[in-house]
């Protein structure tokens, strides 16, 4: 018997990541829209925190992961914390069959985040126009899209962004907090 037979190769790690950059929603604000996406059955309600996107779910490749947290750093450091106003609901109707949570004051501020953040290492197109909202339902039948709209209509949230933060999605499709970045610009 040679000494390889009792080694075990282990699994090379992964090649890529996938990756998204959000502004988190605070509580007490998270865990209502959380049990609201849970009520409609989004089958994504605990796999993602309630966010304002500002990088979509993008594919990277482990060894850029070091540049990707210098750059996101910098853009960090480039832009001040700023007071965001969720108010009532939207829709992407009839182009998705989507119910979000509208960015009444901020979305000059996420725009300018995104655009900087989809630059350098992490620069990409978009399937859409940039648009700041909190999803709330997402492909669930005609009367939960409906229950969620009329349901969150009233709801207003008004609190401080001081950070964005880098998610990294799971095998399991949830999604870790990688790193946060303050904003200090």
């Amino acid at each position: 018997m040679n000494d390889d037979t009792f080694v075990t190769r282990l699994p090379a790690p992964p090649e890529n990541a996938v990756l998204g950059v959000v502004v988190p929603i605070p509580e007490p604000w998270a865990q209502l829209l959380v049990d609201w996406r849970s009520k409609v059955g989004d089958p994504q309600a605990n796999l993602v925190p309630p966010h304002v996107t500002l990088l979509p779910p993008t594919e990277v490749a482990v060894a850029d992961r070091t540049a990707i947290s210098a750059h996101l750093a910098e853009v960090a450091r480039c832009h001040p914390p700023f007071d965001m106003h969720l108010s009532g609901t939207g829709t992407f109707k009839p182009v998705s069959d989507v119910v979000f949570i509208a960015v009444a004051r901020g979305i000059g501020n996420c725009e300018l985040l995104s655009n900087d953040v989809r630059r350098g290492p992490l620069a990409r197109a978009l399937a859409f126009p940039y648009h700041p909202h909190v999803t709330v339902a997402h492909d669930v039948p005609e009367d939960m899209l409906e229950l969620a709209y009329s349901g969150l209509a009233e709801l207003s949230a008004e609190f401080r962004v001081t950070a964005f933060t880098e998610f990294e999605q799971t095998p399991d499709g949830a999604w870790a907090v990688a790193r946060e970045y303050p904003l200090t610009g």
